[in-house]
């Protein structure tokens, strides 16, 4: 009886514990929304004195050090993410979005086939992937243009591509 009571005591807590947990989380991330950098930062760092390798916490550190306009401090939390958890896969798309952003097409593309090997039905990666592949195509297009001025047919397709990523850019 002694050990059913002490096992009921230490799930309760346990599940205190997580709800307290989710708290710090909702509180950080609804900070990250309304764009109180400072005061999110202050908070998941405290978080994350305790926790170090939150993996929770530290993605939403490296949106707090972007929207900081850290993004190379970004980018080093999210690179060392995925290397202690290879097997997430949004560590490795907020990575690639960051890498696009700075034209590192070649390097979104392989943090984008990360993600999905890490979890291939996951919908934001493979569309940003489909995004990264547009990009590459209109980059082509460009040095296609370059090589051979007189093709109006390359001209077209690089407009096209471009119309086509501004009509869902939000």
């Amino acid at each position: 009886m002694h050990s059913l009571h002490h096992i009921v005591l230490s799930c309760l807590l346990l599940t205190l514990s997580l709800g307290a947990q989710a708290d710090i989380y909702g509180d950080v991330n609804q900070l990250v929304r309304s764009e109180q950098w400072a005061k999110a930062r202050t908070q998941a760092e405290a978080h994350l004195k305790t926790q170090p390798t939150d993996p929770q916490m530290r993605l939403l550190l490296s949106r707090i050090q972007d929207g900081q306009g850290q993004t190379n401090a970004a980018m080093d939390t999210l690179q060392s993410l995925t290397q202690s958890f290879p097997e997430l896969p949004e560590p490795h798309n907020n990575l690639a979005a960051l890498f696009a952003r700075q034209g590192r097409l070649a390097e979104a593309l392989t943090a984008l086939q990360a993600a999905v090997r890490a979890r291939p039905d996951y919908a934001t990666a493979l569309e940003n992937m489909g995004d990264v592949y547009i990009m590459l195509g209109i980059q082509a297009y460009q040095n296609a243009t370059t090589a051979s001025p007189t093709q109006p047919r390359t001209g077209q397709k690089r407009l096209a591509a471009e119309q086509l990523l501004k009509s869902f850019a939000p």
